[in-house]
């Protein structure tokens, strides 16, 4: 059962922000830089294992999916509709919202703020395509890792899927801040 998904702009989401389950779903360390508030993390690798939760909290009222920019949350709903959940997204992400003069919440003391996945993802791949070009103008197979990773890029666009941003995910600065809320107590506030 497919559903239909909405999208908002910052400041239509924020004068509705409290009929709203906001779930965020960037890595837990995007997530301790700043959310709107109120979310709740669900990051987008593990929707399919929050789908019974999020189903209950759609029960409930409506569901509001936010990222950095936009385009995960998109996904997301793609994700959360083919699974019969109705969802919002917010257009243009926390950086709209933030853009908006809209408040965000931050873990006491948190002072880090990760690149947003993409961008990191941007940096690895650029960062590994140049490292092989270089090596193989002195060691020639060094060129197959720039070809790797063109090819990669390639069918990340086809797919649609990113296999380095889910790598990326489990380093050490996307992880989650200490003090931060369990995934699995964060699967319990959404079934309510």
């Amino acid at each position: 059962m497919t559903t239909t998904t909405s999208t908002l702009t910052a400041d239509r989401a924020a004068e509705r922000l409290g009929s709203f389950t906001v779930v965020d779903v960037r890595s837990p360390g995007e997530y301790a830089g700043g959310h709107l508030p109120g979310a709740r993390n669900v990051p987008l690798d593990r929707l399919d294992e929050a789908a019974s939760a999020l189903t209950a909290a759609a029960d409930r009222g409506p569901l509001l999916l936010v990222c950095a920019s936009g385009n995960r949350s998109a996904k997301g709903c793609e994700r959360l509709s083919e699974l019969g959940i109705a969802t919002t997204t917010l257009e243009g992400g926390t950086s709209a919202w933030e853009a908006a003069g809209h408040p965000v919440e931050r873990p006491a003391g948190a002072t880090r703020t990760p690149w947003p996945m993409d961008r990191q993802v941007r940096l690895t791949a650029g960062a590994l395509v140049a490292a092989g070009f270089v090596a193989g103008r002195f060691w020639r197979p060094a060129h197959v890792l720039s070809g790797a990773i063109g090819a990669g890029l390639v069918f990340s666009g086809v797919t649609n899927t990113c296999g380095m941003a889910a790598a990326l995910a489990k380093l050490p600065h996307n992880r989650p801040a200490p003090g931060a809320v369990p995934f699995e107590e964060t699967l319990r506030q959404l079934a309510g």
